[in-house]
């Protein structure tokens, strides 16, 4: 549904996308994850017509978003990373608004802002000006006009940017809805817990490049299998159990690295078994495995260290 290779992006000589290459099934969640200026932005917004790329081709249902810019626009609903809504006017009147300047006749307007007032549980405020809603509210009713013409791909820049922990995991639940439904969904954020929740795939993308991509899962493994943490009750346990598990003993707890997610569980029976033989018993026992976290700092910290000796 939508795919991007070897698209390349300049301002005033600085390069912010160095060949992005990426492909996202229809139907689907995508989560273009980066830092500040890593590129996300300026990719959405190429995929979305709103800027023209240097170079590579990128495309939505085949369709070129450089030279067939207007037939992508009518498949595609676009909401930015803040919210731009009128805050003068009601939700009703700002769903009305647009569904004008989409040019749909008064009776598919209705109903169809009628539904989305309901799906977006904005029916009860509807009437209320937007300036008196929640960020929260805001966002959904952002979410709501973007949908007014019923595109088959929804582009979220950031966002669940400055909501609560509750509104963000009330959109995130509106987000799987969507997808549910057969919308393809590409977003980008800076979250790592919302990438992994709401995403089928995964690319990060540090200084204008994808540095990897893949499952959540599938990058997890990027970075290993995570360790195993026995805590002892005196030290001379703690440094007699990492002496026999080739681990590091650290005050009372012994750190034990897992070659892989899928292996942990055998790794620790074998451990276990050893240090029951030796007469060594753990006071607690905890598994470690590998998290976005990990493999988003191991991913940047590598660009930056080749960026740096480069």
């Amino acid at each position: 549904m939508i795919t991007a290779s070897g698209v390349t992006k300049s301002f005033g000589g600085r390069k912010v996308l160095d060949g992005i290459d990426l492909e996202v099934k229809e139907g689907s969640i995508f989560a273009l994850l980066g830092e500040n200026g890593a590129g996300k932005s300026t990719t959405v917004r190429i995929l979305t017509t709103l800027l023209r790329s240097d170079g590579g081709r990128a495309a939505v249902a085949g369709r070129d978003c450089d030279k067939e810019a207007a037939a992508v626009r009518k498949l595609i609903g676009v909401t930015g990373q803040f919210a731009a809504v009128d805050e003068l006017l009601t939700g009703r009147e700002n769903l009305r608004m647009m569904a004008r300047l989409y040019r749909l006749d008064r009776r598919t307007a209705n109903e169809r802002l009628e539904r989305l007032l309901e799906q977006f549980e904005l029916a009860e405020a509807a009437d209320g000006l937007a300036r008196t809603y929640s960020g929260g509210m805001r966002r959904k009713l952002d979410i709501a006009v973007s949908l007014l013409a019923e595109p088959r791909v929804l582009f979220l820049d950031e966002p669940t940017t400055g909501l609560d922990p509750r509104s963000r995991m009330n959109l995130w639940d509106m987000i799987e809805r969507l997808a549910q439904a057969g919308m393809t969904v590409f977003l980008t954020t800076q979250y790592l817990e919302e990438a992994e929740r709401l995403a089928d795939r995964i690319a990060v993308v540090h200084r204008g490049r994808i540095a990897a991509e893949g499952t959540a899962a599938e990058l997890k493994r990027l970075v290993g299998g995570g360790r195993i943490e026995l805590s002892f009750r005196s030290a001379g346990d703690a440094v007699g159990a990492a002496k026999l598990l080739n681990g590091r003993a650290d005050a009372l707890d012994v750190v034990v690295p897992v070659a892989s997610e899928d292996a942990a569980s055998e790794e620790l029976r074998l451990a276990l078994n050893l240090l029951h033989d030796f007469g060594l018993e753990p006071a607690s026992i905890e598994i470690e495995r590998p998290t976005l976290d990990d493999v988003f700092l191991g991913l940047t910290g590598e660009a930056r260290k080749e960026a740096q000796a480069g």
